[in-house]
């Protein structure tokens, strides 16, 4: 116990576990700082009350969830389907011509770089012991990992826009109305870089790269919608 204990603790942690949720959640929390504050930025530039504002801000928000949520469940429901069929296709194949599957997975471990007969050896065992799965994961790619879960996806990523589109939402309702486009701005940049720490963090990646990268686009997005508030700008 003591040694495994011991070695826990240099094992360097994966994050791999993590992609499917965490790309899901940083998608729609980006999304919803972004895009939420890039229309309030926009109406801003354009008006001279705050009610077009918060109302703008408040329809980006509620919109942006549902669709977020909604695009997310379709797509990733399609990618299911794609798998379930591809794990269909290979059960009648594993019937119906099982020597050729075994041949297929003896090629795959042979090329991963087992000896021929080493890679027949592993291939026989596996396909007693689990047939199905070891052609799902090893020929077609699925795992836990990888496999696609919609509602899972589609909760993640609606939440996380909603948590995201927010806090534009406050500041637009809160903060002064003179000079709205820059608090927006600042606030929204600082949201961003905040994501970009926080998600760069979790998936064990790089967080300075994160922040520029989250920073860069961020600024360009908002200043492009600000520009067009300006040009068709109406009192509103």
């Amino acid at each position: 116990m003591e040694q495994t204990d011991s070695l826990d603790n240099y094992l360097d942690p994966h994050y791999i576990h993590r992609s499917n949720w965490l790309r899901a959640a940083v998608l729609g929390a980006n999304d919803g700082i972004l895009s939420t504050a890039s229309l309030a930025i926009g109406v801003a530039a354009a008006s001279s009350t705050r009610e077009p504002i918060v109302l703008a801000t408040l329809a980006g928000l509620v919109a942006g969830a549902l669709s977020m949520a909604a695009g997310e469940y379709v797509s990733v429901s399609s990618q299911t389907d794609v798998e379930k069929a591809d794990i269909e296709r290979e059960r009648q194949e594993l019937e119906e011509i099982p020597e050729i599957e075994l041949q297929r997975l003896a090629e795959i471990y042979e090329k991963r770089g087992l000896k021929r007969k080493t890679s027949l050896i592993v291939a026989k065992e596996l396909t007693e012991h689990d047939a199905l799965g070891t052609h799902i994961r090893d020929e077609l790619g699925i795992n836990e990992i990888s496999q696609a879960k919609p509602i899972q996806a589609a909760l993640a990523s609606g939440a996380a826009f909603t948590g995201g589109g927010i806090l534009p939402f406050l500041v637009a309702l809160f903060l002064p109305l003179s000079g709205m486009e820059y608090y927006l701005y600042g606030f929204a940049i600082f949201f961003l870089i905040l994501l970009g720490a926080l998600a760069a963090k979790t998936g064990g990646s790089n967080i300075g790269k994160a922040i520029l990268r989250i920073t860069f686009w961020g600024t360009i997005a908002m200043g492009l919608t600000a520009i067009v508030g300006y040009l068709f700008g109406v009192n509103l």
